[in-house]
């Protein structure tokens, strides 16, 4: 693919709905770099707790997400020289991420710089708020979706976050999609919604290539145009 300016893909979308997965191969199609926003939050939040610092005093966790050094690059999640990939994906931090992401300063810090990584184009950034908050402008917008029950199974088999499939794990795992979704859908600051010119995308039951091919038509229709 070619282009004279590197766009910026924003891939939107409620957990378990194959945005990591996707966004992470459309970059490396694509030649560009990929951001998850929601790593970020998780990051801030994994910080927060491993300085004893209360979620939920906004001041205090805004501050350190406006010091943090992230390496986000290279599928590495990375807060002050820590890597966090796998200390992140816990039951505990998507909690506490919860909390820290319903703050508007916190918000305002972190969008600020995902703005300033996207700034020249030629990302694909993932997150719940890309397409109508971070770059309502964006050249490609996606919203990935999928079932209730589909997105809990995945969830619950992703080694990141479950240890297995059982019907119990399964339930809580669907109760805890669930109250995630509320929460993001609700929150007063940059809520989990779909952009109006957002091409929604449903991956239930689809495999994921094909979902990876369709973001790609979409990107090459908007570099033909």
């Amino acid at each position: 693919m070619s282009s004279t300016r590197a766009l910026i893909v924003a891939i939107d979308g409620p957990s378990g709905a194959g945005k990591g997965t996707v966004a992470r191969a459309v970059a490396s199609r694509l030649g560009y770099r990929h951001i998850d926003t929601g790593a970020m939050y998780r990051a801030v939040a994994w910080k927060a707790r491993h300085q004893r610092v209360d979620v939920a005093d906004e001041a205090a966790v805004a501050a350190i997400g406006e010091r943090a050094i992230f390496d986000l690059d290279d599928g590495r999640v990375a807060i002050d020289g820590t890597d966090v990939a796998k200390a992140i994906r816990t039951p505990e931090i998507d909690a506490a991420a919860t909390a820290v992401a319903r703050h508007p300063s916190v918000r305002r810090v972190l969008v600020a710089r995902q703005r300033a990584y996207g700034a020249d184009g030629g990302i694909v950034m993932e997150g719940r708020d890309i397409g109508t908050v971070v770059f309502p402008d964006a050249d490609v917008k996606i919203y990935l979706d999928a079932s209730p029950e589909e997105r809990a199974r995945r969830r619950a088999a992703d080694p990141a976050h479950a240890t297995g499939t059982t019907g119990r794990q399964l339930s809580e795992v669907a109760t805890a999609l669930a109250e995630r979704d509320r929460n993001d859908s609700t929150r007063a600051t940059s809520p989990l919604m779909i952009a109006d010119d957002a091409v929604v995308v449903d991956t239930t039951g689809v495999p994921v290539e094909r979902v990876i091919d369709r973001v790609l038509e979409l990107v090459e229709k908007r570099i033909r145009m």
